[in-house]
């Protein structure tokens, strides 16, 4: 959440950054609340004072044994007034935090303008997509063939947009996870984590998923106590500093999860439907850095290449695209997607979405360290994708998939599945 006061001060720049990712500031807005804000806070802190002059007044004049029936009255008015005032205080804070909850981080000016990856930028590609000598399946009719991926039963079970993965499938899918969180916590010092799949309210708007779009989140509850499934690892992962102050000399902390991941995909309709591209559950190791805000930038670029690191390590033809401010996440104030190469679509499809969150994410979760000096600031927050496992598992099937239907896995997976190829039929071969 962002401070009013700064806004303020930034005005039609901040109006400016704002309208770069589509985002209409209303300035006069803010500083009404701000100002009512600032005067409720300053009656009840004068009305306050009163009653204290008042309280030592009916001492003294009872201690002289003078009437204090009418400064007693006085005292009682007083403290009614300021019940008033401080209830009329919490009143506007409430207005001015939802009104704040609203506004998207700003962009930082070194990304593209642009509002669609239309404007993106890119910024390398690795690897030489594969020239096929036959026409490329795609990953569902390569999965179904072989009997791996079942789209038919877990509509069945669920409805459309689940996958029941079965055999290698499902083998692969652990494989997959198990060599990247080696690749994060052995080589990256990543500490993993095993985290809550249900969360709260609060935790949800640290990380800026509620208020504004609860529309994309799947709700449910104990009793009167309600509680959301994640859409990402990233949300219980940052919120575990939540209204904590951590050290200068921990930071910065480096912490990743693999975790199911729950998302409504509201307004995502006829789009990217087919397969494992968008899904309502999905599997995904994350990646979260909690650092000193100077470090934000440095901190975003070794993301980066922490996930690469893992198509890298698979062999995968992707490339890197700086995304334009109209394009970011809500929480984001610059943001990299890698993209994989889809031999189906001709294509690169993303695969990982890296951002820097600066402090906005803290303000709102009240997650801070303390300098040298003794005062605390918020830290910075950083997360990232690495990786997805159903988009690498449709990406090494059709990236390495053979005419006679098999598929031949890198090196890299062989220590977790004892098997390289798998056979057009399903079965694993040495």
């Amino acid at each position: 959440m962002h401070d009013a006061r700064a806004l303020i001060d930034l005005g039609p720049e901040a109006v400016r950054k704002l309208a770069r990712r589509g985002y209409t500031l209303d300035l006069s807005s803010l500083e009404s609340l701000q100002s009512r804000r600032v005067q409720s806070i300053r009656s009840a802190e004068e009305m306050r004072a009163d009653a204290k002059r008042v309280a030592k007044d009916v001492q003294r004049t009872a201690k002289e044994g003078g009437d204090i029936s009418d400064l007693k009255e006085h005292a009682r008015k007083l403290k009614e007034q300021i019940r008033d005032v401080e209830a009329e205080q919490e009143s506007i804070q409430q207005e001015l935090d939802r009104f704040l909850l609203e506004i998207p981080n700003l962009p930082l000016d070194a990304t593209p303008d642009g509002d669609s990856e239309e404007f993106a930028t890119e910024i390398r590609k690795v690897g030489t997509p594969q020239a096929f000598s036959f026409e490329p399946k795609d990953h569902v009719d390569l999965g179904e063939a072989m009997g791996i991926l079942d789209f038919t039963r877990a509509t069945k079970l669920s409805g459309p947009r689940f996958t029941v993965t079965r055999g290698v499938g499902a083998e692969l899918e652990r494989a997959l996870a198990s060599l990247f969180l080696a690749i994060h916590t052995r080589r990256h010092g990543y500490v993993e984590h095993g985290v809550p799949f249900l969360v709260t309210p609060a935790t949800m708007t640290g990380t800026g998923q509620l208020p504004k779009f609860e529309e994309d989140l799947f709700k449910t509850g104990v009793a009167e106590r309600p509680l959301y499934l994640i859409p990402t690892a990233e949300v219980p992962l940052t919120n575990l500093y939540a209204d904590e102050i951590i050290p200068a000399r921990e930071l910065p902390l480096a912490l990743t999860a693999h975790t199911p991941c729950f998302r409504s995909e509201a307004g995502s309709y006829g789009r990217d439907t087919r397969g494992v591209l968008r899904q309502h559950q999905f599997a995904k190791v994350e990646m979260v850095r909690l650092c000193a805000a100077e470090e934000s930038q440095q901190e975003l670029l070794a993301m980066v290449g922490h996930a690469e690191a893992c198509l890298k390590e698979l062999g995968l033809a992707y490339r890197v695209i700086l995304l334009p401010a109209g394009d970011m996440g809500f929480s984001a104030q610059m943001t990299y997607d890698i993209e994989v190469w889809l031999p189906s679509q001709n294509t690169y499809r993303e695969i990982s979405s890296v951002s820097d969150c600066g402090t906005f994410q803290a303000r709102r979760a009240n997650i801070r360290t303390r300098g040298a000096d003794g005062k605390t600031t918020p830290v910075a927050t950083l997360n990232g994708s690495g990786l997805p496992i159903g988009r690498t598992l449709a990406a090494l099937l059709e990236q390495n998939q053979q005419e006679d239907g098999s598929v031949i896995l890198p090196e890299a997976l062989a220590p977790y599945l004892g098997y390289r190829r798998i056979s057009a039929d399903g079965t694993p071969q040495e």
